[in-house]
Order: C-alpha cells, then sequence, then structure tokens
C-alpha cells in the first residue's frame, strides 16, 4: 500500500505543471494502525517530493512529536485532539494548517434545522432568529460580480 500511494504521488509530481500547486502525501493510519506505521508511511511520502504532508487522528502530544521529530515538511493536521490544538505547540513542530472538523457544516446543519423547525412551529419569516442580514449574503454570494457577469453576458 506505501509503494501504491507513492506512486500515486509521484504521478502527481510528475504532472504538476505549475509549482504553486502543491502536491501533499495524506494519510489516516494513525487512527487505524499507530503512530509507527504513520511515521513510515510519511517518510516514504516525503522521499517522493510532495510539498506537504497531512496526517489524520493526531490526538497526542506524544504522537505529534514522534510524526514531527520523523519527518521535516510543514505539516497540516485533520481531526486533532483537544491536547495538540495550542497554536504555538503547534508552530513549534511545523504544523502549518490544523483544520478543526467540520464545525461550520455543523453548524449550518444546525440552523437549517432550528429554521426549519421554527417555521413548521407557525413562526414568522421575519422573526425567525439567526438569519444573515441581506447585505452579508450580497457579499458571500458575490452579487456584484454575478449581475456585472449577467449584464455582460447580455450585451455581448
Amino acid at each position: 500500500m506505501i509503494e501504491e500511494a507513492r506512486g500515486k504521488l509521484a504521478a502527481a509530481l510528475a504532472g504538476r505543471q505549475d509549482r504553486a500547486f502543491a502536491v501533499v502525501g495524506r494519510t489516516s493510519a494513525g487512527a487505524v494502525t499507530g503512530v509507527e506505521d504513520t511515521v513510515r508511511r510519511l517518510r516514504a511520502y516525503e522521499a517522493t517530493g510532495v510539498d506537504a504532508l497531512f496526517v489524520v487522528g493526531v490526538k497526542t502530544r506524544r504522537e505529534l512529536d514522534a510524526i514531527s521529530a520523523a519527518v521535516t515538511l510543514p505539516l497540516i493536521l485533520g481531526s486533532a485532539g483537544a491536547e495538540v490544538t495550542d497554536p504555538d505547540y503547534l508552530a513549534a513542530r511545523r504544523v502549518r494548517l490544523c483544520l478543526q472538523g467540520h464545525l461550520p457544516f455543523m453548524a449550518a446543519v444546525n440552523a437549517a434545522y432550528e429554521t426549519l423547525k421554527a417555521l413548521k412551529e407557525g413562526m414568522p419569516t421575519q422573526r425567525v432568529p439567526g438569519v444573515a442580514p441581506a447585505a452579508l449574503v450580497k457579499t458571500l454570494s458575490r452579487a456584484a460580480d454575478y449581475e456585472r457577469w449577467t449584464r455582460d453576458w447580455l450585451e455581448g
């Protein structure tokens, strides 16, 4: 399996046409086979010439210390444990991104649920709490760009 992953990473590197496009070696081994296997995989990925290493499931400082000591590339963490999320600690171990899970998505699901529940229970739309102001929606949806693109297309 490690050789297959190395082959895929080497192919991605060989096919890269823009050096600004980052190729990242990723593993979830830590949650399944432990830190030793994770280190073995990350060293193999690093040897292919990838730009960074993405490790899913690091829960303890002991795990992150072992991983950081074994490789030299920048690290990305996914589903990191609370024990390792101190920004200064992460920076000292070359962690450049520490994903905080799917919290924005879960908050959006809850907001949609609460809104639909309120409407089902008969709350008037103008009284539903937590609704984004129209100006924010326009900004985030790039409404001005969309209007310009539509005008350009229709006039073009």
